[in-house]
């Protein structure tokens, strides 16, 4: 069947007095997801923006098959591998000039909860503790407690909150009134608070609110007049979303602490790596074991993971995949602003393969259940979408067709006569 009924699987994000039922996929290729019986659907989230290549790419297929030949799993601690050593070696080459080592994990958020642990550890070890943390408006860096602290406080999170420490908010920089950030962020910086953390240009979850590499590099350049710690959770953003492989790119800055998931293992398999500078490293180096940075997970730098993300990288050296990511780039611009002049939305954006925009709505709010609503009938026509409340987006697999695109932003087209609250 493609509809599971009355499954024992509690899934993530779903009401299931809501949504009882879920669709039961069987393959995938390239930016298509097929169900049991045929059906077929545009994936135009790349799965919750893991995909980045295309689903089932086969040169990482074939990495992580050639790999379960030889070496599945091994514990990270006394112990290492080649596609941990050679993958750590090649992510000092592609990132940021100044990252210097790299702290395995599994998960976006367990990347975030390993910077955070980095920032606080080295200001202890250098006998100078600092605990408060900075952290922009509306941000998401995912749902374990030290993430969901930082993270934007809603309904999402409000059961957890007893949990979680406190954290000064700096205002969104909305275009025209990004000096308010700025200042609001100097201010903070006095305090001399332990680190700041930021999804650099877009802000995911939170609405997709773009913001320029110009206030980026500024809000760089006043944490590190004040010795401030500058996290750039680049979970989302990395491997060519924002249109250069990393974010932090288009400001020309190399952030203290960078955290990356997601796309770097194309999307096939979980992994995840916190990169740090040296001093970060240098400050939990000593003797004694007690400085040491105790933080682990069963399967870390796992072999199969390592291998996919070596494939990864290997591919993004191909002129195939910079083209795909150019042109992915000037299309999906070019989809979007079709709707520039429509009165059933506001603000159309786009930042490099994203492309978002508010449909007008009596209510708009993310627990609303107009979303609901919208994710079914974009199902319908065989698109997988999954609006942030009245927030339609389009992050798709960078091998999609044309074509498909056409799909997609006709689909939205029909979402807005049916939903739109404009005549």
């Amino acid at each position: 069947m493609s509809i599971v009924q009355n499954s024992p699987v509690w899934r993530p994000f779903t009401q299931h007095a809501l949504q009882p039922n879920a669709f039961k996929v069987s393959r995938a290729r390239g930016s298509l997801l097929e169900l049991e019986d045929g059906r077929q659907f545009i994936d135009a989230i790349s799965s919750w923006w893991v995909i980045t290549h295309g689903h089932c790419q086969p040169e990482i297929m074939q990495a992580i098959s050639d790999q379960a030949q030889t070496l599945d799993q091994v514990i990270f601690a006394g112990f290492t591998h080649e596609p941990a050593e050679k993958l750590a070696h090649r992510l000092l080459e592609f990132t940021p000039e100044g990252l210097e080592y790299v702290f395995y994990s599994d998960s976006g958020s367990t990347s975030v909860e390993v910077a955070i642990k980095m920032a606080l550890g080295f200001w202890r070890n250098r006998g100078k503790p600092r605990t408060k943390i900075l952290a922009l408006e509306h941000g998401y860096h995912g749902d374990t407690i030290g993430a969901m602290s930082v993270g934007a406080r809603s309904s999402f999170n409000a059961p957890y909150e007893p949990l979680f420490f406190e954290v000064e908010r700096i205002p969104f920089p909305t275009k025209g009134f990004e000096q308010n950030t700025l200042d609001a962020l100097e201010r903070a910086c006095r305090s001399r608070p332990a680190a700041f953390i930021i999804e650099p240009l877009i802000v995911g979850a939170g609405g997709m609110l773009i913001y320029s590499p110009h206030t980026l590099a500024e809000m760089y350049r006043i944490c590190a007049s004040y010795g401030v710690l500058f996290i750039a959770d680049e979970v989302m953003t990395g491997f060519g979303r924002t249109g250069t492989l990393f974010a932090c790119e288009q400001a020309n800055i190399t952030p203290d602490i960078a955290c990356y998931s997601k796309g770097i293992t194309g999307g096939a398999i979980p992994l995840a790596v916190t990169m740090c500078r040296p001093e970060i490293y240098e400050a939990h180096y000593a003797p004694e074991r007690a400085r040491a940075f105790f933080h682990s997970s069963s399967f870390m730098a796992n072999p199969l993971a390592c291998a996919a993300a070596l494939a990864n990288l290997e591919l993004w050296e191909t002129s195939k995949a910079r083209q795909l990511l150019s042109d992915i780039c000037l299309v999906q611009k070019s989809q979007i602003d079709r709707f520039s002049n429509d009165k059933r939305f506001i603000n159309i954006r786009s930042l490099g393969t994203i492309a978002a925009l508010d449909l007008k709505l009596t209510n708009s709010s993310y627990l609303s259940t107009i979303s609901l609503e919208l994710m079914t009938f974009f199902n319908d026509l065989g698109v997988l979408l999954r609006p942030l409340g009245s927030t339609i987006y389009v992050l798709p697999p960078y091998c999609i067709s044309t074509q498909e695109l056409d799909v997609i932003y006709n689909a939205i087209d029909a979402a807005a006569d049916k939903y739109s609250m404009i005549d």
